[in-house]
């Protein structure tokens, strides 16, 4: 990097270009650009290289169509110089007009800040204590983030994405620091850091445990908002974005940008995929009454949805205050600009869109024709990443699960509310159960998608833990000062007996028994899992379903508690890998109930315990809480030809369940593959043959292989801790 000027006395600015927007190093100097379309002047403001003291303001010479540009040679313009933008124009809210040269804006296309951020009433466009928007006039850049020039290389090498397919993918949901910050192997400095996600320990228990991809919450730079920061809190998740694409400077040692490419070269080299997070729906400048940071004082009604009756109020589809005016064409650049950066320059593998049905809107209601997903759809670098969609906002139309394009996935929260209630025993419920481990046809199908379009989870970062949803019936989230009231209430959750914490053997039981039989429903099950981190050692964060402020051991990864719980973490090792073996569990193709080429078993079929199929009225019975699965052809031979067959059992019921086996072919017998009522036993791998019955446990579900199945599976898991 070159050395940042002190002192810019003889620095000016030419005329430069229009393209590429943001700060560009040329190799002689450097190229800005910023988006602007009702600014009357724009000024670029240079900083010392802690971004502490403001050092000099230079008016942009050029302005093309909406967009102004200036280009700064060296010695003056070279990487690493700190720099922000101040822009001067009409301010009346009444009209949408929010330009206020008394701001510092961050450019939307910053690739790193520089200084540090600090709530102070200077931060605010408007004056914050009077009732009618008045012209703040306080310089808001002491307390505010700079944006730096960037042109840092990197030795990538060898690094190529994994590129998994969507059949073989199985995701892990995790935060940046929560998952290494109690981490006994990660040096303390790497401790909540990219860098502590690149170390070896990690990345090998990752590739141990089996998962292909790590979905990480929002890297993105953010900020937390100034109510939290008022109560002591911060914003932990990071759903409070700022700038798009800065990797977040928390989550650095020295340099974010180097140690997030060190961290996906790292995880790319044992196999394993990079998905962000991504907030584009939003930012944490709020509402009208946020303060004026960016997007808000450079074009306020191009980059903000306003509400059409009073254009000083925001429309609000995300709970935040504001909505991103995606249907604006130079707000879809920055946002497709920004992904090709992530995925061209960072090596990302893809993306969950927070709130995406904001983006599925062109000022219109949704639309799965919408012109972002058009605009993401051309765009070559993102022909072959992993687009995924919370397929939901705030808005009047905001459910939109299944109506997401060819080539998205979506998460299935339908999946969660299934699974979880099928297991603490919801009468009524067999057939949505059924519709769900068979990877979602009712939503999916009809749309020309498969069952990888279904990313099914039985807990993210959203609501309860796996292990609180059998600890917990209801929400405890008094830490984060609001009374209990925010979070969800519908968790579908069941205690076993005990509210919390208990150290009752038979509740201790259940509450094992009960996680096993969610991660073994889910792993078993048609289209793409995903796991949330620490749900493999049974991770609770102690009834708080909503943790999105809490950055301490409330939401942190307990590694002790994954050492005492090593049993559960042996046991989705050997679930991930009985679906990497069994090629029946992760289709490409819907389940049609139909015949297969041996015209004997079907692809699939629903038992009753009887041994029959399920009939109609079977599957409208409200008592009925058991039902068996024979998945045909799970596996195949080293010649690619199908064979060996699963039945999973479950009995969600209070009392045993026996069920008559299905006649398979002659000869052949079933063995145990695993119980979840009988984990610590000995006398697992049972043989049973046709017509015989298969007693399940209240509250379990067991795994039956048959004989055609390959001997790595029906010698059954390693069962003994």
């Amino acid at each position: 990097m070159n050395a940042v000027p002190a002192d810019y006395t003889a620095a000016h600015l030419q005329s430069g270009s229009p393209a590429p927007l943001g700060a560009t190093w040329t190799g002689n100097g450097v190229n800005f650009a910023v988006y602007a379309s009702g600014a009357a002047r724009v000024e670029l403001c240079l900083f010392d290289e802690k971004g502490e003291r403001e050092l000099v303001r230079l008016a942009m010479p050029e302005r093309t169509e909406n967009v102004w540009h200036g280009f700064l040679p060296a010695p003056h313009g070279v990487p690493g110089v700190v720099y922000g933008y101040r822009v001067d124009g009409p301010f009346d809210p009444s009209f949408g007009l929010r330009h206020n040269p008394h701001k510092l804006l961050l450019d939307p296309y910053a690739r790193a800040l520089a200084g540090k951020f600090e709530w102070n009433p200077a931060l605010f466009g408007h004056q914050p204590d009077q009732t009618t928007e008045l012209l703040n006039t306080l310089d808001s850049a002491p307390y505010t983030y700079k944006a730096r020039v960037v042109h840092a290389e990197f030795a990538w090498s060898e690094d190529c994405p994994p590129a998994v397919p969507w059949r073989d993918t199985v995701i892990y949901e995790l935060h940046v620091k929560g998952f290494t910050k109690l981490h006994p192997a990660v040096p303390e400095r790497e401790r909540g850091k990219f860098l502590g996600l690149a170390h070896p320990a990690v990345v090998n228990y990752l590739k141990q445990l089996g998962v292909t991809a790590v979905q990480l919450l929002p890297v993105q730079a953010f900020v937390p908002e100034e109510f939290l920061v008022k109560r002591g809190l911060v914003n932990y998740w990071g759903y409070s974005s700022l700038a798009w694409f800065a990797p977040h400077p928390d989550y650095g040692v020295e340099d974010p940008i180097a140690e997030f490419r060190t961290m996906v070269k790292a995880l790319h080299a044992a196999g394993i995929e990079v998905i962000l997070d991504v907030v584009f729906n939003h930012t944490v400048e709020g509402n009208e009454k946020g303060p004026t940071l960016s997007l808000r004082g450079l074009d306020n009604a191009a980059y903000y949805k306003l509400d059409s009756t009073n254009l000083s109020r925001y429309v609000d589809r995300t709970g935040t205050g504001n909505t991103v005016n995606i249907g604006h064409a130079a707000v879809r650049k920055l946002v497709v600009d920004c992904l090709r950066y992530w995925v061209e320059e960072m090596h990302v593998d893809g993306f969950r869109f927070d709130l995406a049905a904001t983006l599925g809107r062109d000022n219109v209601p949704f639309r799965t024709d919408a012109a972002f997903f058009k605009a993401v759809a051309a765009e070559p670098s993102l022909r072959y990443v992993k687009l995924i969609a919370e397929p939901w906002d705030v808005g009047a139309d905001g459910y939109q699960l299944g109506r997401f394009p060819a080539g998205w996935s979506e998460w299935n929260d339908l999946y969660r509310d299934t699974a979880r209630g099928f297991w603490r025993g919801n009468p009524g419920i067999l057939g949505n159960f059924a519709e769900r481990f068979a990877g979602s046809s009712d939503l999916f199908r009809t749309s020309g998608r498969r069952p990888t379009a279904s990313i099914n989870y039985i807990a993210c970062h959203d609501g309860f833990t796996a292990y609180d949803a059998t600890a917990y019936e209801q929400k405890h989230n008094e830490a984060n000062l609001e009374g209990n009231r925010d979070g969800h209430n519908h968790n579908l959750s069941w205690n076993c007996g005990a509210e919390g914490p208990s150290d009752d053997p038979a509740v201790i039981e259940l509450r094992e028994r009960q996680i096993r039989n969610l991660l073994a429903t889910l792993l078993l099950s048609q289209g793409v899992p995903m796991l949330l981190a620490g749900d493999e050692f049974a991770r609770t964060q102690f009834g708080n379903n909503n943790a999105y402020c809490q950055d301490n051991e409330i939401s942190w990864v307990d590694w002790q508690a994954a050492e005492r719980r090593s049993w559960l973490t042996a046991f989705v090792r050997q679930l991930l890998t009985l679906r990497r073996y069994a090629a029946g569990l992760r289709r490409d193709t819907f389940l049609k109930g139909a015949r297969q080429v041996d015209r004997e078993h079907k692809d699939i079929s629903w038992r009753h315990p009887q041994g029959h199929e399920l009939t109609a009225g079977d599957w409208h019975d409200p008592n009925a809480r058991a039902i068996g699965v024979l998945i045909g052809h799970a596996f195949t031979d080293p010649y690619g030809t199908p064979n060996g067959h699963l039945l999973f059992l479950c009995n969600a019921g209070q009392q045993p369940c026996d069920f008559l086996l299905p006649a398979p072919t002659t000869g052949m017998v079933w063995r145990t593959v695993f119980d979840t009522a009988r984990w610590r036993a000995n006398d697992l791998g049972d043989r049973l043959g046709a017509g015989q019955n298969c007693v399940v446990a209240p509250h379990s579900c067991v795994l039956l292989a048959d004989g055609d199945a390959p001997s790595a599976i029906r010698s059954g898991f390693s069962l003994r801790t």
